[in-house]
């Protein structure tokens, strides 16, 4: 795992309650941010915030300030971000033109609060004053006479007033009385460092793959173009589909073929269970217990006449994934379209496959007083996991490489 780093500053409000908090970027827990293009840094605070880290656990239910740069507010970087929760602060140093003006009316208009940053005050930026929501002033880069007309000007528009690099308890006093709505500075809190991990790019492509094999609503047509859009997956699958294994009355030649033959669902595990494989720098013997956990469980769910045998096998598969993806299991299942049914049994161990994947779990840790499923006798349950081991190292021998 990869760690990441961001920085968080709390916003107060005229009551000394945090409004916000400004995420800023970092690159390790050394609190600046180093050398870094400005596109760059935005870009990182943007994907370690929304999706690498969970944003509601970085700022709760406060707003979140972001600085973007002109790339990112005229669209050539453009990225979707959450309305309501984002403040988008416009950096001093950005040229004001039409098309940036433009941009931000439209990004006004979609719901998203306008920032103006380490605002000096010239006849340029009315136009983004008037569209502004809130304006901040750097109270040491002005002095106090220029601070005060630029409160007075600042007044005649709507805009709520922020006043930042207040160090001080007098500066505080002092601003608050001139009227700023709000207050940013080293005397309220140094921003803190906010350490979270990304997963390497190899297992983010196979937990992509995977949400789209694993989503109920891709048909028929759509799998077969996902899997052959993958050359490797797709000559993977083919071979293996055309081994001893599958024992096949005749050679497959095409994805659509193997789609025929073995049925959707059965393609979707199997595809699953290369990308899976393809974790190179895990230890393949977390793949072979994945496996024999899920033939183990599919076999359970056999024996007690349970429906769905399916789901036992998936959730069984998938109940390795946070040791191949290194990050909590409950991570892993936000990224990936998966049934009520499934999400309980491996969070919680709920209804019959949850059953299943305890007992299957108990049974190979050796923890013999917790080794039940169904009222079912230990002898099948044991003869079902020495059923999986084997049906488990037959598959993985004919794994392609």
């Amino acid at each position: 795992m990869l760690d990441i780093f961001i920085g968080r500053q709390p916003i107060y409000d005229r009551k000394l309650e945090v409004y916000a908090y400004e995420l800023l970027y970092r690159s390790s827990e050394r609190n600046f941010a180093g050398p870094i293009d400005g596109d760059q840094a935005t870009s990182q605070v943007i994907m370690n915030a929304f999706m690498e880290l969970d944003l509601e656990q970085i700022v709760g239910e406060h707003l979140a300030f972001i600085n973007l740069t002109r790339g990112f507010i005229v669209g050539d970087h453009a990225l979707p971000l959450p309305r309501g929760k984002l403040v988008v602060e416009i950096l001093e140093d950005i040229e004001v033109d039409p098309p940036l003006i433009a941009a931000v009316q439209d990004l006004s208009s979609r719901g998203y609060l306008i920032a103006l940053d380490d605002f000096i005050f010239h006849e340029a930026l009315r136009p983004l004053v008037d569209l502004a929501d809130i304006v901040k002033i750097d109270v040491r880069r002005l002095d106090r006479p220029t601070v005060a007309e630029h409160v007075r000007e600042l007044r005649r528009h709507t805009a709520k007033l922020l006043a930042e690099k207040v160090e001080t308890q007098e500066e505080y006093d002092h601003y608050r009385k001139l009227g700023f709505d709000y207050f940013q500075g080293y005397f309220f809190a140094r921003p803190n460092i906010v350490k979270g991990q990304r997963m390497p790019a190899n297992r983010v492509a196979v937990l992509r793959l995977l949400s789209k094999l694993q989503d109920p609503k891709v048909s028929v047509q759509a799998l077969e173009e996902l899997i052959s859009q993958d050359v490797s997956l797709s000559y993977k699958l083919l071979r293996y589909i055309n081994s001893a294994f599958f024992a096949l009355p005749r050679k497959v030649e095409s994805i659509h073929q193997a789609v025929v033959y073995l049925g959707n669902r059965t393609i979707k595990t199997w595809a699953a269970l290369i990308a899976l494989s393809n974790i190179h720098d895990k230890p393949h013997e977390l793949v072979t217990l994945a496996l024999v956990r899920a033939k183990m469980c599919e076999l359970l769910a056999r024996s007690l006449n349970l429906p769905n045998e399916e789901i036992f096998f998936t959730v069984g598969m998938f109940s390795a994934l946070d040791a191949l993806m290194d990050v909590p299991m409950q991570r892993v299942l936000k990224d990936l379209p998966l049934s009520e049914d499934i999400v309980g049994a491996l969070l919680r161990r709920e209804g019959p496959p949850g059953a299943a994947l305890h007992c299957a779990l108990a049974y190979e840790q050796g923890d013999w007083g917790q080794v039940s499923c169904g009222g079912m006798d230990i002898k099948p349950i044991r003869q079902a996991y020495l059923d999986a081991i084997a049906w488990a190292d037959d598959a993985l021998r004919q794994l392609p490489g």
